[in-house]
């Protein structure tokens, strides 16, 4: 889908306006709404007034189906392995052994014992 099919899109739907002006969403997350589950889907129900809000659940099953359908199953596994390399990472530092070091806290005081 192309920026110019988006930008009809949101003139036939002049109130996805408002909630950009209101701060509640930004273009650029309508944008990604609009290339992951198209013009038609029932997350749009939300934001385009007239839009019917109640799914039966059979509906809610489907539309389910059809979100994980377009999802880009690369970019997914793309974002668990950067998660993991990260998980390692922070294990390699030793953040992950710290939790099971006691230390005992001194008084102020006791400095100057020494």
């Amino acid at each position: 889908m192309s920026k110019e099919t988006f930008k009809s899109f949101v003139k036939n739907n002049p109130s996805l306006i408002d909630f950009v002006n209101s701060k509640k969403k930004t273009w650029q997350e309508f944008y990604e709404m609009y290339e992951l589950y198209g013009a038609n889907a029932k997350v749009w129900d939300n934001y385009i007034k007239g839009s019917n809000n109640s799914l039966k659940p059979e509906e809610a099953v489907k539309e389910l189906v059809n979100m994980i359908k377009g999802l880009d199953l690369e970019t997914v596994q793309r974002g668990i392995n950067n998660v993991q390399k990260t998980i390692s990472l922070v294990q390699d530092l030793g953040f992950g052994s710290m939790k099971n070091n006691h230390y005992e806290r001194r008084s102020n005081f006791e400095h100057f014992n020494d």
